[in-house]
């Protein structure tokens, strides 16, 4: 996740100005890419492998699909409410700010807390392949303690010289993504890909079972529970304010990255299991990337991959924690989170208080919980949130110019996928739902249970609706 801007000044028509834009397209393009291409792909494609084996590529297919239409939907919102706050701002515009629209904010929070420990999860799994086999597991939990703890310290002493990294460290995981794949693609074996090795790798592995209602939805839910991988195209709304030409480039920049990172990452999926027999990639499960480099670039592709996740990692981490420290600001500026952080977060890059929080929150998530709970949470929040901001983009279209049909298709797929998701969580791992339904409650309760203790009065920029 790239950093959040600055606040922006609210313009007359409800959206927001700060003058002229100074970043052109492919800047912004790249911030969706960057966004994107993070943590999550070198996080979750060994736990999609295992869940879809020789589908994979369509599992990926899938959740890119999800991603297309709702990037309409922002594409849209962003060039008519331009604002730092992104997502939270249209949320507010098209639902008020009542508790159902507050409660979806903290979720928002919530998801790039899941998000955050997710990319710790796969920095601390890469790293850990440095030291001995039988050293991993504990140095996995070192690893990825160690560099929450010092983004922390970094963020908390306003250190920006990561950020300004990120255009090259952008550049260099790509280009190694890019070269892995190119590479893998003349080792590929096809028949691994077949319809009979779709599926849930201990079905798969039983024998196979061929193509079936049952397995379209395993793919399906497979797509969903990696769909995180994807939710990084988002942030591009965090700068429409700052973009040169908005109208143009706005919605050329959500197409182009969220297209881009679609065949990427089923270049990637099809080097993968085409590569690598379905029990290594189970064994490699958590540096899967980085095992599948190694048929067609020897021990060299394992370590440049395992650097570039560590590269592209590190970043993630860094910025995510600017950012969610950042969006607890804008929550608490339309009154859904305490004043303090407001106050605090006028006079300081970062509010300390919503940085710790972050903080210690993701440390326990990282820490606690396997890859697959982290990603089923991660990917749930992220499709209520953009199933609502389809929705949004409905009731708004008057205001947008949107297509009502193409954001009423978006919202009905991300309703799908979650529901897919769903029933594959509860038919293969149901404590992984009851964390995700903890999850849920959380967000609401925090909401219900604030704003009855404090009656803070809830506020719109721009002039959106305003519920009690």
């Amino acid at each position: 996740m790239n950093k959040v801007q600055t606040p922006a000044l609210t313009a007359p028509d409800g959206g927001t100005s700060s003058g002229k834009g100074t970043i052109g397209f492919l800047a912004v393009t790249s911030i969706g890419i960057g966004g994107m291409v993070g943590g999550g792909i070198f996080a979750v494609l060994g736990l999609a492998v295992t869940l879809a084996c020789g589908g994979t590529p369509i599992a990926f297919a899938l959740a890119g699909i999800v991603a297309a239409l709702t990037a309409y939907s922002y594409a849209k919102l962003s060039v008519r409410y331009p604002s730092e706050g992104g997502t939270v701002t249209f949320l507010n515009q098209a639902f008020g700010t009542g508790r159902i629209t507050g409660s979806l904010n903290i979720l928002l929070w919530l998801s790039y807390l899941v998000t955050l420990a997710l990319y710790a999860y796969a920095c601390g799994s890469y790293g850990a392949t440095f030291f001995p086999a039988d050293q991993h597991a504990i140095w996995k939990h070192v690893i990825l303690t160690a560099v929450i703890i010092l983004f922390t310290l970094i963020n908390m002493l306003g250190a920006t010289f990561v950020g300004k990294a990120e255009k090259y460290i952008v550049a260099v995981k790509l280009t190694i993504l890019i070269v892995v794949g190119a590479a893998g693609m003349f080792f590929v074996k096809w028949s691994s890909m077949l319809p009979e090795q779709w599926g849930n790798i201990k079905n798969v592995m039983g024998g196979g079972h061929g193509f079936s209602m049952t397995n379209l939805i395993s793919l399906m839910a497979g797509g969903m529970i990696i769909f995180v991988a994807y939710e990084g195209f988002e942030l591009i709304a965090n700068t429409a304010n700052d973009v040169k030409n908005p109208k143009k480039n706005l919605p050329r920049a959500y197409y182009s990255a969220v297209g881009f990172v679609i065949v990427l990452y089923i270049v990637i999926a099809i080097v993968t299991v085409g590569n690598l027999p379905f029990k290594e990639i189970e064994t490699a499960q958590d540096y899967a990337l980085a095992a599948a480099a190694e048929p067609s670039l020897g021990h060299f592709g394992f370590v440049l991959v395992a650097i570039a996740a560590l590269l592209a990692t590190m970043s993630a981490i860094n910025a995510t924690l600017y950012g969610s420290a950042r969006i607890s600001y804008i929550i608490a500026k339309t009154g859904e989170l305490p004043k303090m952080l407001e106050k605090i977060g006028k006079r300081s890059p970062l509010p300390l208080e919503g940085l710790f929080l972050t903080s210690i929150l993701s440390l326990l998530m990282a820490n606690l919980f396997r890859v697959d709970r982290i990603s089923t949470m991660g990917s749930a929040g992220f499709l209520i949130i953009f199933a609502m901001v389809n929705l949004s983009n409905v009731l708004l279209a008057k205001n947008t110019g949107g297509k009502k049909w193409i954001s009423w298709s978006g919202f009905v797929v991300c309703l799908i996928a979650l529901a897919a998701l769903l029933w594959q969580t509860a038919s293969s791992a149901p404590g992984n739902l009851l964390v995700l339904v903890v999850m849920l409650v959380v967000a609401v309760l925090i909401e219900v249970i604030y704003r009855a203790i404090t009656g803070r009065e809830i506020k719109v920029a721009g002039g959106g609706r305003s519920r009690k």
